[in-house]
């Protein structure tokens, strides 16, 4: 019997704050880095529920959405909304209040409250639009992901085809003068929360190296011309995303999963472990 998933959408806003009162200022500054603040600052999360189940034959449905929503509302929204994290929310007191600890908590909330039929097999929590997390595979497969923007340009053209075969297969996309994206890049990692700050890895230590390795190199550049590591090959964002993974997976504090480029609106390209 096959089954089907349903994500179900929800949004909620609330504060928290990266700082432990029994440590000094320089202890938390170490620990959180440039989250670390006594005051709160907060958040519109969204989170996206997926559950899997048969399609009842009675109903055609999974499962009534309304129940999920009624789940989703009750224990998610109705407990987080407008609210500090730190000061009200009992299960987190004293903890890191991280993407990763939500998603912990939230999977366990949630796993055994949903409606008969209803198997949940992932969440994303997204904190803004530059970082979301995702937990999945029963409650044991923990990621997180973070964005990146950089603008270049690129021309397509193989030196081994004459000048029509390149513009009947590239198109526009072959004029001599290049053209440009401003490309997204996702980059998904994956780890143990760390049993002090419970992240999965230090965002500012990730940041450094994605900025230095990628953005700082690639952005307001011409691949063809001024990356060397192309300038023997075709920069289409597959190639460009093999290669981003490969520098990423040497160079990372933390094990890579994937690596996501958006050329487009319309178009994006992922290399995956």
């Amino acid at each position: 019997m096959k089954l089907v998933r349903l994500t179900r959408k929800v949004r909620f806003s609330s504060g928290h704050r990266y700082w432990n009162e029994d440590l000094s200022p320089d202890e938390n500054h170490a620990r959180f880095g440039p989250f670390a603040s006594p005051y709160n600052h907060g958040h519109n999360y969204v989170l996206e529920a997926t559950v899997e189940g048969s399609v009842q034959a009675t109903t055609g449905m999974v499962v009534n959405i309304k129940l999920v929503d009624d789940v989703l509302q009750e224990r998610v929204v109705g407990r987080f909304d407008g609210r500090s994290i730190n000061d009200e929310i009992s299960e987190l007191a004293g903890k890191p209040p991280s993407i990763e600890n939500l998603l912990l908590l939230f999977w366990h909330d949630l796993a055994g409250n949903l409606p008969a039929g209803a198997i949940l097999t992932d969440l994303r929590l997204e904190e803004h639009s530059l970082l979301w997390g995702n937990l999945s595979a029963n409650g044991s497969m923990l990621t997180l992901t973070r964005s990146y923007e950089f603008a270049a340009s690129h021309r397509l053209h193989c030196p081994d085809l004459s000048e029509s075969e390149n513009v009947a297969l590239f198109g526009k996309c072959n004029n001599r003068y290049g053209h440009g994206h401003n490309y997204k890049l996702d980059v998904t990692v994956t780890g143990t929360p760390d049993p002090v700050t419970s992240f999965i890895v230090d965002l500012g230590a990730l940041d450094a190296v994605v900025e230095s390795e990628i953005v700082d190199r690639y952005d307001h550049k011409c691949l063809n011309e001024d990356l060397e590591e192309f300038k023997n090959v075709n920069p289409t964002t597959e190639v460009v995303a093999l290669r981003v993974f490969e520098v990423l997976d040497k160079a990372l504090p933390v094990e890579l999963v994937s690596v996501k480029i958006h050329e487009t609106e319309r178009s994006s390209f992922e290399v995956r472990r």
